[in-house]
């Protein structure tokens, strides 16, 4: 597996690392069975968080016996001093290990959000304390808009910086430049556009062809997904001429404005699974899958036909999506 440097931390970390999210929908000797492929592999660069439900708690259980041989990333969504405090110490408690490489103010969502977290009583400075006190080794941060990035890069505080990229998603590029320039470590997230990006392997291929990336991390939760995405990073990352044509297909059809199923938007006080009806409305109409999507999204408890518009979800999610209007689509394409 290639490796590449994460900037100032001085780690050398896989190209292609595991995402943590979709530990949440295995059981905990899964995530065993497949950490030890992950291992078998060769990846070496884990990124988990709090919010992710048991995922630091099975990926610890997992990595017990040979922790030293992995780079572990987590982070965490506490805004205030006393509350990252208390974060940091359940991750150690949960990821069963005494360090933690790598440890991230997660998903700043604007500039108010990052005043808070690096003001007196805010996350980061629990995180130097825990820095000093050899707790963790690096501190990082995650975000889904360019200007928290481009604020955190001019205040030069971070070691690394996590960020959606991918053939859709292209408007990080120059902050990948200018972190590059500062040594600052690029994590890559959303690698396949919340699986928008159906040849994800193509998608991959194309974020690591970008040198100032360091690592993507695409979520994993089965070993055919970590032989296949550590094939990626063995493999040759040229992109020939036929792969650059489906890859720029893809592109046009998909435009900018569609889900990234994060999860952000949720839960919905009317109960909707707000990503999955995107995602139905995906297979209906792109991946051929007509009937297939059309039984799963009558058998739902709840669908968009229930959305009162209240809302809530909007303010929440990442990208600004219009997720009203976008739930009328839906429910248009369903007939509902």
């Amino acid at each position: 597996m290639k490796k590449r440097r994460l900037g100032r931390t001085g780690l050398e970390v896989t190209i292609v690392g595991i995402g943590g999210i979709p530990i949440q929908k295995i059981n905990q000797d899964q995530t065993i069975d497949m950490f030890k492929s992950v291992h078998a592999a060769g990846i070496n660069f884990i990124d988990t968080a709090r919010g992710y439900g048991v995922s630091e708690a099975y990926i610890g259980r997992a990595i017990e016996e040979n922790r030293q041989d992995y780079i572990l990333a987590t982070k965490s969504t506490m805004r205030t001093y006393e509350d990252m405090k208390k974060d940091i110490d359940q991750s150690l408690m949960d990821l069963r290990t005494d360090y933690i490489d790598l440890y991230q103010l997660h998903f700043v969502k604007d500039l108010e959000v990052y005043d808070q977290v690096m003001g007196d009583q805010g996350a980061y400075r629990a995180l130097l304390e825990a820095q000093e006190a050899g707790k963790i080794g690096h501190i990082g941060i995650t975000a889904h808009k360019k200007e928290v990035i481009e604020k955190a890069l001019e205040d030069d505080c971070f070691a690394t910086i996590q960020y959606p990229y991918n053939p859709i998603e292209r408007h990080g590029e120059y902050l990948f430049e200018r972190a590059k320039q500062q040594d600052v470590g690029v994590i890559i997230m959303k690698p396949v556009a919340g699986g928008a990006f159906e040849r994800g392997e193509l998608s991959i291929k194309y974020i690591l062809n970008n040198e100032n990336v360091t690592a993507v991390i695409p979520g994993m939760e089965t070993s055919d997904l970590v032989h296949t995405n550590a094939a990626i990073g063995k493999g040759d990352l040229n992109l020939s001429e036929e792969e650059r044509a489906i890859i720029q297909e893809t592109v046009d059809r998909l435009g900018e404005t569609f889900c990234r199923r994060c999860g952000y938007c949720e839960p919905c006080p009317e109960g909707i699974v707000i990503s999955g009806q995107f995602l139905l409305e995906g297979y209906l109409l792109r991946y051929d899958l007509k009937d297939w999507a059309l039984e799963r999204f009558k058998g739902l408890d709840k669908n968009a036909s229930d959305c009162v518009e209240c809302g809530l979800c909007e303010p929440r999610c990442p990208y600004d999506l219009p997720i009203r209007d976008m739930l009328k689509k839906v429910r248009k394409s369903f007939n509902v």
